[in-house]
């Protein structure tokens, strides 16, 4: 019987954000395809439960059990990610042959969404919106790019639609993944030389608990998402299984001359005028 490729097969990826939405749909993929799995949040009880369907998801492509690490941190607090940071590379070190830190593969999936506009929006808000979707970004890929450097690995950023086009009431939102594309887009410049290669990938709404975090309750949410089938051209909104498989193409060797994109997966939402 001939064996089944796996893209990841001895490769250590980190997913942060992994206790639910695209994070959690990343990592279990990640781990079908052979990769050993760090994954972050803030809440363990959620983290176990990606670390259970990870579990399985091995189980079911008749891999072996691997040595995963979950690590609980508030990606708001600097101090969280730079004992987080501490935590992976110990991690790492220990895992490698030669002492030193080696990582494959960093998916920065973790993001906060707030609305308000211009006039409106809180200052404390828009300063909260950057430290998770900015600051905490370029922190952990500050902490990690040694090691990335050792695998030549990759990095892929879940910035968002938001970060190519403008839209009305999300000024804090759209403003902070325009600058994460910006920091992609600088850091695959940067780092080039190394081998590492740094991509982000522009969502259009997807089925996950990010909107109903950032403020909706179950019924505005449910008008959202039909609403959304018309702000779409493909009449549909996505879900997070498609988010991840080209999270993981741009992370695998299949993408190996890709690096600074910046790339829609909307359905054809960054095509339209605001509606």
């Amino acid at each position: 019987m001939q064996k089944r490729f796996l893209r990841f097969e001895k490769q250590i990826a980190v997913v942060t954000g992994a206790s639910s939405g695209l994070g959690k749909a990343t990592a279990v993929l990640l781990a079908s395809e052979g990769a050993e799995l760090i994954i972050t949040g803030r809440k363990k009880e959620a983290l176990q439960d990606t670390l259970a369907a990870i579990k399985e998801a091995r189980k079911l492509a008749e891999l072996p059990p691997y040595d995963d690490l979950l690590v609980c941190a508030d990606l708001a607090l600097s101090t969280d990610r730079l004992q987080m940071i501490a935590t992976i590379n110990t991690h790492l070190e220990a895992r490698s042959s030669n002492g030193k830190a080696e990582l494959d593969v960093l998916v920065n999936s973790a993001g906060l969404i707030g609305t308000g506009s211009v006039e409106s929006v809180n200052l404390s808000d828009f300063r909260a919106m950057f430290e998770v979707n900015v600051f905490a970004v370029l922190e952990i890929m500050q902490g990690l790019t040694p090691a990335l450097k050792q695998a030549q690995g990759a990095i892929v950023n879940i910035s968002s639609i938001s970060g190519l086009k403008s839209f009305p009431g999300l000024v804090s939102y759209c403003s902070s993944k325009g600058a994460l594309n910006q920091i992609t887009q600088c850091a695959s410049l940067d780092l080039a030389p190394s081998g590492v290669r740094v991509n982000a990938i522009c969502p259009g709404v997807v089925v996950t608990e990010l909107h109903k975090r950032g403020g909706m309750d179950q019924e505005s949410y449910a008008r959202f998402l039909e609403h959304c089938k018309s702000t779409h051209p493909l009449g549909r909104v996505g879900e997070a299984d498609e988010i991840a498989d080209l999270i993981a193409f741009l992370a695998s060797r299949q993408a190996g001359w890709i690096t600074g994109v910046t790339m829609p997966i909307d359905g054809g939402r960054h095509l339209t005028c605001a509606r």
